[in-house]
């Protein structure tokens, strides 16, 4: 029982490292974030990002590999 709980929590440490360095690298792509569908709004004082392009361009990729993923999972 404990020894499924560790592999449990050593996959979870993993991941989140792996997820922590995929967000490192996605600061440094400049052109993501900047994509037509994007919307900026800017007043004096006040700015509201919404990153609707963007959020489409990662639901995209992450189902893509999700559904590789369960592809070869089974």
């Amino acid at each position: 029982m404990f020894g499924d709980i560790g592999r449990w929590l050593i996959g979870i440490g993993v991941a989140l490292v792996g997820l922590g360095l995929l967000f490192l690298l996605l600061g440094r792509v400049p052109w993501l974030g900047r994509l037509p569908g994007d919307i900026v709004i800017e007043r004096p004082g006040l700015t509201i990002y919404i990153p609707l392009g963007t959020m489409l361009l990662i639901s995209l990729v992450l189902t893509l590999l999700a559904n590789l993923i369960g592809r070869f999972w089974r």
